[in-house]
Parts: C-alpha cells; sequence; structure tokens
C-alpha cells in the first residue's frame, strides 16, 4: 500500500497498514470493518465484537486534556476487547504501550486525546493502536539516566512494538505502534 503523505516510519521501514490523504482521511483497502466503538458515555457495539465479522475489529475511546487516571480506564478497556477478539497474547505489551502513548499525549499536549486500537485478521492477526493528540510536536526518544522518573516511554515502545511511528495530522499528530501475532 501507499504510504500517505505525513506517515513517518520509525521501525523497519514498511508501508503503514491503510493509506492516509493529505486531508487527513484513512482509505483502508480492505473490506469494510465491521468493529466495536466505545466513547465515554457509549455502550460499545457488542453484537459486532461477540460476532467476530469483518476482517477489522474497533477500540475507539476519547480522553479529556490531563485525566491520568484515564490511562487505567484505557487499560482495562483494551484488556477487555483484546479478550473478547481472543488474541491474549498481545494483552500485556499492549496494555504496557497504550499506557506510555496516552500518558505522553495527556501529559505533553494542552487538549485531550483519543485513542483507536484495531485488529485486522488474515495471515496473521494486527493491533494497531494509535493515539492522536493535538499538538503538532513530535515526540522524542529520550535516553533517561539511572535516577530519572521519566523519559523510558518511547524507549519501551521501540524495543517492544513490531512497528511504531509518527504521522502528522492537519491539527496535531498521531502516536502508532504495530503488534503481530500468528493468526491461529
Amino acid at each position: 500500500m501507499d504510504r500517505g503523505p505525513g506517515d513517518v516510519l520509525a521501525r523497519d521501514g514498511g508501508p503503514p497498514s491503510r493509506r492516509v490523504a493529505q486531508d487527513g482521511t484513512v482509505r483502508n483497502k480492505t473490506a469494510p470493518r465491521a468493529g466495536t466503538t466505545s466513547r465515554k458515555g457509549e455502550a460499545p457495539n457488542d453484537a459486532a465484537a461477540r460476532t467476530g465479522a469483518g476482517p477489522e475489529r474497533e477500540l475507539r475511546h476519547e480522553l479529556r486534556h490531563a485525566d491520568l487516571p484515564a490511562v487505567a480506564e484505557v487499560r482495562r478497556l483494551l484488556r477487555d476487547r483484546l479478550s473478547q477478539w481472543k488474541v491474549p497474547d498481545l494483552i500485556d505489551t499492549a496494555e504496557l504501550l497504550a499506557s506510555e502513548v496516552v500518558t505522553n499525549a495527556l501529559v505533553h499536549t494542552d487538549r485531550g486525546a483519543e485513542l483507536t486500537a484495531r485488529l485486522t485478521e488474515g495471515g496473521c492477526q494486527r493491533l494497531r493502536v494509535e493515539v492522536r493528540d493535538y499538538v503538532a510536536r513530535r515526540p522524542k526518544v529520550r535516553r533517561a539516566t539511572d535516577h530519572a522518573a521519566h523519559g523510558r516511554g518511547l524507549l519501551l515502545v521501540q524495543a517492544l512494538a513490531d512497528r511504531w511511528g509518527v504521522r502528522a495530522q492537519e491539527a496535531g499528530k498521531v502516536v502508532w505502534f504495530e503488534l503481530t501475532q500468528k493468526a491461529s
């Protein structure tokens, strides 16, 4: 697939799993997704999650600025959804990396953020987690000192994700990572 104009791959150099137009519109080259959506105050589409229909399943969650208790909620939602989707081997790593990326968005920006997690099935199961915020400044991988309390989040993403990167948006950016598991 073609890489969108704002995509930056930080790992493996391969194309992202979807096309992003210049206006930020996402065009997935697979069949239309049958997934679930969860936003604060809305019930997820549990029927679609139970049937497992379609090549892609989705979780969406909005986060308020500086709402650090929401990080635990993101971990719980992701764990529940990955259990429903029957990919338990991805849960622990996905929770850890999502926590890091969400925390960065909530601490280092002045607005909320949006988390999207998509599981695409085929020859392998690919989980792509994206966190969109509204600040264009790109995160930097830092080497924290032994005694520093911060600065290891993106090092963890870099070490544990199969792929990760940052994509510019018209307003802000998306930090994303992917984890894969062979289909059973």
